[in-house]
């Protein structure tokens, strides 16, 4: 067998291995992002009815001065809430977000505003440390099926990044980069503005009806105190259920894409070999002709 023979047959075995591992991913990816998305529709109605709440609370009460609602004069630091995967072979799902997070922490830079960067999912922790760009707070390991506390402990730690004040190292407003889950082809990268709370007043009728009437005991002050924090986990906690289904979504495609690459580049390299194989048996049969060829002339010589 010649060398050119040996090379392509190796590759050829290099090949499908690769393709029986992206084919493993996307059968995998392909089998979790349904209950994905089931658990994402789940949560769905609970986070549109309190978010319906709060806008309500607020939209109804005139004299609402609470921090979680009220624009400051001035913006000094701002906090950005990252939701990368915790593994790869998801194409550009990483790259989009954490692209949409550069760009954001720019546009905060040219305003002269301080970004502090809280981070989940080792994917976007590795980013950081590779670019030497420090973090507040750092979270991995539920990237794929996150849970409510997850939500919880995120939350928890930039409302209390939001309560301190800036001159103590705290911030004036929390954004949320993840990436939206619009359907199995299409994932988008988001930034929404968490803290300050923004209520836009659009004409027309609302999607879900007018805003209920709530009466407060003892205070609206009070009553946001509770409900806020818990808005913003709930929030959260929606965005790491889109994100996950949209991670899923994402690796089903590149592996899907990585697949029939490797399908292809196969019957290339099949044909290469078939080729090179076919050339070595018509050398062979042509040193063979040409040696009876010889032989021939010499016993014909010596008669």
């Amino acid at each position: 067998m010649g060398a050119q023979l040996r090379a392509v047959r190796a590759r050829i075995r290099a090949v499908k291995s690769i393709g029986k591992i992206t084919r493993a991913q996307e059968l995998i990816a392909s089998s979790r992002i349904v209950r994905a998305q089931q658990r994402m529709r789940a949560a769905e109605p609970y986070a549109r009815e309190l978010t319906q709440a709060v806008e309500a609370v607020v939209s109804r009460s005139s004299s609402v001065s609470h921090p979680m609602i009220t624009e400051p004069e001035t913006f000094s630091r701002a906090a950005m809430l990252i939701l990368t995967s915790d593994s790869g072979f998801c194409g550009a799902y990483n790259a989009n977000v954490l692209r949409e997070a550069a760009r954001l922490r720019e546009r905060n830079n040219e305003n002269r505003i301080t970004t502090t960067s809280y981070v989940a999912g080792r994917k976007g922790i590795a980013w950081h440390r590779f670019r030497e760009l420090a973090t507040a707070r750092e979270w991995s390991g539920f990237s794929a099926q996150p849970a409510y506390a997850d939500a919880e402990a995120v939350a928890a730690a930039v409302l209390e990044a939001f309560e301190t004040p800036t001159a103590e190292g705290g911030v004036d407003e929390i954004y949320l980069v993840s990436t939206e889950f619009v359907s199995m082809l299409t994932q988008r990268p988001s930034v929404r503005r968490l803290l300050p709370m923004e209520i836009e007043d659009k004409p027309g009728a609302r999607p879900g009806g007018p805003l209920p009437s709530y009466e407060f005991e003892p205070s609206t002050d009070v009553v946001l105190d509770a409900l806020l924090p818990q808005y913003v986990a709930s929030r959260i906690y929606y965005a790491m259920l889109e994100a996950a289904a949209s991670e899923l979504a994402a690796r089903r495609r590149a592996m899907k894409a990585a697949t029939d690459n490797a399908n292809d580049l196969l019957d290339r390299l099949t044909r290469e070999a078939n080729n090179a194989r076919q050339a070595e048996i018509t050398q062979e049969i042509s040193e063979i002709v040409g040696g009876a060829n010889a032989l021939a002339e010499a016993n014909a010589g010596s008669e």
